[in-house]
C-alpha cells in the first residue's frame, strides 16, 4: 500500500500538506489562473475576491503524460463545468471554494513560504461521508501529486492510476477497508 500523507482532523475533514518546488507567487497562479489549474485539476475562470463564482471544467486528458481512457466511474464528468463560489480570497496567500454548491463543503488552499519553495496546505471540510472522504481524498492527492510534478519540472504518466491506487489507500488509511 502506497503511503499517502493525508490528515484526517475531523470526520468529515481531510487535510494535505505538500512542499511544492516553486514560489508562492508561482503555485499562486497554478491556484487561480484557469490555464495554469486546468494542467493540474480543473480550468475555469474564477473571480478574483471572495463571492466571487469559480467555473471548473473538468477534462483531465491533459493530467496524464500517457494517453489512458477515462475511467467509467468518472466518464460522465469529462467536459463537465461546475459553478462554484469562492469563499475566501486573499492573494497570494489563500483561496478556498464551495464545492458542489457547499453540499460537499469547501476546499481551502494555504500557501507559506520556504525560501524558493511553497508549504501548500489544503483542507477540504464538510464532506458529506465516508464515501465522500475516500473519493476526495484519492482525488486531491493525484491531483496534487500531478501539481507536485509540474513545478519539479516533470509529469505523471497516467493519473486514473494514480488516483485508483491513492483512493484505495485512503479508504484503508480512514478505516474504510479497501
Amino acid at each position: 500500500m502506497t503511503m499517502i500523507p493525508i490528515d484526517h482532523p475531523a470526520p468529515d475533514t481531510i487535510r494535505f500538506e505538500r512542499i511544492l518546488d516553486a514560489p508562492v507567487e508561482t503555485v499562486w497562479r497554478y491556484l487561480v489562473e484557469p490555464d495554469l489549474r486546468a494542467l493540474w485539476f480543473a480550468g475555469g475562470a474564477l473571480e478574483p475576491r471572495e463571492g466571487g463564482a469559480l467555473e471548473l471544467a473538468f477534462d483531465h486528458d491533459n493530467l496524464s503524460s500517457d494517453a489512458v481512457p477515462y475511467p467509467e466511474k468518472y466518464a460522465a464528468h469529462k467536459g463537465a463545468v461546475a459553478v462554484e463560489r469562492v469563499t475566501a480570497f486573499e492573494a497570494p496567500r489563500l483561496v478556498a471554494w464551495s464545492w458542489d454548491g457547499g453540499k460537499e463543503g469547501e476546499a481551502r488552499f494555504e500557501l507559506f513560504p520556504l525560501g524558493e519553495k511553497t508549504r501548500l496546505v489544503l483542507t477540504h471540510s464538510g464532506i458529506s461521508g465516508p464515501a465522500g472522504l475516500a473519493d476526495f481524498g484519492g482525488g486531491w492527492h493525484a491531483h496534487l501529486a500531478v501539481l507536485q510534478a509540474k513545478l519539479a519540472g516533470g509529469t505523471v504518466r497516467d493519473f486514473w492510476a494514480l488516483h485508483r491506487e491513492s483512493e484505495k489507500t485512503v479508504k484503508g488509511k480512514l478505516g474504510q477497508g479497501a
